[in-house]
């Protein structure tokens, strides 16, 4: 059937697509995802699980609008009735299918997609991947707070509103989604992070900042057969890492609580027109061998794992425009957010696509935000929804990713401080400059002393 031919039945089910990202989620797997999770329909409704299913995902693209408004962009381009149906029956649909289709299809969708230049992705014959946690706000009603209680007051008084606690692992090259955890964040990263490391396995190396550079956590990722490179702590509260045996580069071997390991050292000193700073940072390896993976190239490595931020403020602030979560109740928070990691996860296909067929373009130079609107008209226009439509891997959103790439990567710096006050009366902090600068890196290892 062709595009034209859609947009002329008058069928329940056609407002079930994601415009052209129904060839990435196409209606079979979406129908596989509800019988997996025990919701087949055994009659046809007025609004049946697929299209109730299409209709959260579509919410996330038009995160800013109500859920009416919503329906009425996925059904603007067909001939059907113009007339959305009421908010309370939306609702009680939403009900009606549940978690567990949502979750399902992000179990259909997740996984790295390695695509555009191997540096970027692997290390040593490693797929490079990066875990973090993050942390999402929820309207704030009497059901929600019961769930996910807000956190206690400070010095400006109570939280706004309820928060999630969210951990992934992405993979870095490709920012794809491997595994994803939540839940209320009473309950801290690394419970959330154990929950997600059975995804990890031999041929891997995870990165990962200070708050998971544990013991415990160590043990857990090695047992994975994955490798690890996590920055730790120095100072007072430094885990206890011994000198074992220095080796060629500066680096040293070590024992973490009978888990033996890799440590290193270093300086790193950023040079900018505005001056010069240094930092002392103790990277902590499974990657024993200095000649597989020398000091200074896992200090560059280490880098990679900010590409987890960068997931973060695609999902916050690009796709969520720092939003609160609609749902009014756990259920509805708990679906809203699988949805919007599937949503993610099918964009960044979307992407990884149009990189496979430009290999010669680093993923990190396609645009976000220029797939996230194409996708958006997409939906508005129905494109790319017929049954049997040829699949093109770049298609119009790769097309227009491709059309504008970013520039490329440059190493650049900025304080990390408050960019935009939340009140434009009362800012935290006055007189500091927000300025982003181009940047020198010189790194220095240091050569550890032996001690007894």
């Amino acid at each position: 059937m062709s595009d034209s031919a859609i947009n002329h039945v008058p069928d329940v089910f056609a407002p079930g697509h994601l415009g052209e990202l129904t060839q990435i989620i196409p209606v079979e797997m979406v129908d596989a995802a509800i019988e997996t999770a025990g919701g087949k329909e055994r009659r046809v409704r007025k609004l049946p699980s697929r299209v109730v299913i299409y209709l959260l995902l579509a919410g996330v693209l038009f995160a800013d609008q109500g859920w009416r408004q919503v329906y009425s962009r996925l059904v603007c381009g067909l001939s059907l009735p113009a007339r959305s149906p009421a908010a309370s029956t939306l609702s009680q649909a939403m009900r009606r299918v549940g978690v567990a289709p949502l979750r399902e299809l992000f179990t259909f969708v997740k996984g790295p997609a390695v695509a555009g230049s191997q540096h970027t992705t692997r290390f040593a014959g490693r797929l490079v991947v990066a875990i973090d946690g993050t942390q999402l706000a929820v309207a704030d009603t009497e059901a929600n707070r019961a769930r996910y209680p807000k956190a206690r007051s400070g010095p400006n008084g109570e939280p706004g509103y309820p928060m999630i606690r969210l951990v992934a692992i992405l993979t870095a090259g490709t920012r794809s989604v491997i595994e994803a955890a939540f839940g209320t964040d009473a309950v801290g990263e690394l419970t959330y992070a154990r929950q997600i490391t059975s995804c990890l396995h031999p041929g891997m190396v995870l990165l990962g900042d200070r708050n998971f550079a544990t013991y415990g956590f160590f043990r857990d990722v090695a047992q994975t057969g994955a490798d690890f490179l996590f920055r730790a702590k120095t100072g007072s509260n430094a885990m206890k890492l011994p000198v074992l045996r220095p080796l060629s580069d500066g680096s040293y071997l070590s024992s973490a609580a009978g888990q033996c390991v890799r440590v290193i050292d270093a300086v790193l000193t950023v040079t900018t027109e505005a001056g010069t700073r240094s930092a002392e940072y103790r990277l902590v390896t499974t990657m024993l061998d200095p000649l597989q993976a020398p000091a200074h190239a896992l200090t560059r490595l280490y880098h990679q794992r900010w590409e987890i931020e960068t997931a973060y403020c695609e999902l916050k602030s690009r796709i969520l425009g720092g939003r609160v979560l609609r749902g009014r109740h756990p259920g509805a928070v708990i679906q809203e957010t699988w949805a919007l990691l599937t949503c993610y996860q099918v964009l960044r296909t979307a992407m990884t696509d149009a990189a496979l067929q430009h290999p010669g373009i680093d993923p990190d130079r396609l645009s976000f935000s220029i797939a996230l609107r194409t996708a958006r008209d997409q939906v508005v226009h129905a494109y790319g929804t017929a049954a049997g439509a040829t699949i093109d891997l770049i298609g119009r959103i790769g097309t227009a990713i491709l059309a504008e790439p970013l520039p490329a990567r440059r190493i650049r710096t900025r304080p990390r401080v408050i960019k935009r006050a939340i009140s434009k009366y009362r800012a935290k902090e006055r007189n500091v400059d927000r300025r982003t600068y181009p940047a020198t890196l010189t790194t220095r290892i240091l050569t550890p002393n032996p001690r007894p």
